[in-house]
């Protein structure tokens, strides 16, 4: 989930009344306390129409900070597959992984890091490459990451998220995340036909 916390210039802000917010926006920084994430925040707000671009602002203002805490679902079964860490996880993902076969087990084998789930590695995915590929003009795209509970929901969210990219970061970058995401959402198998990165 993502919690939001006052930077020092928000709690500055707070503190001298500095005139430089709108009442509601005060209001708003003032319930961000590092606690609450940003589903429960917006909701306690909603009353005012305060939205998520609000957080926005304020993020741009540098008034308040993200914090993501990553909490696989209970719901999510194990792994039956065996998964052997060949490669860390932070690894550039500009740099799809070989399909040769390692120590002779299949690539297939090989996708997700030992004790980690395959939600938790592509809710991993979607944040890391969001935050440093798109900046905070992808935070309603992590917004949509934060709420999904299941692997098919972050299927959903698969073509908006490369399109995205594209616009961002363009064709070989988009080819070599989209690659990656597939081998962790289909762990393996061919994924769905995407925007034309030919």
């Amino acid at each position: 989930m993502t919690l939001f916390d006052k930077t020092t210039r928000g709690r500055a802000e707070i503190a001298i009344r500095g005139n430089n917010l709108s009442p509601r926006l005060r209001t708003l920084l003032l319930l961000v306390d590092g606690k609450t994430d940003s589903d429960k925040l917006l909701t306690k707000v909603a009353g005012l129409g305060l939205s998520a671009s609000h957080l926005e602002i304020l993020l741009e203002s540098g008034l308040i900070e993200a914090h993501v805490t990553v909490i696989a679902p209970l719901t999510v079964a194990p792994s039956t597959k065996p998964a052997i860490n060949t490669d860390t996880f932070n690894a550039s993902v500009a740099s799809p992984p070989s399909a040769a076969p390692v120590f002779g087990i299949p690539q297939t084998q090989t996708i997700l890091p030992i004790g980690k789930s395959q939600f938790e590695c592509v809710y991993r995915f979607y944040n890391e490459t969001i935050k440093s590929m798109i900046g905070l003009r992808g935070y309603s795209l992590q917004l949509r990451v934060e709420r999904a509970s299941s692997i098919d929901d972050f299927k959903e969210i698969r073509q908006l998220y490369l399109e995205a990219i594209f616009k961002s970061k363009g064709k070989e970058i988009t080819r070599s995340l989209r690659d990656r995401l597939d081998q962790l959402l289909y762990l393996g198998e061919p994924g769905p036909n995407s925007i034309n990165l030919e």
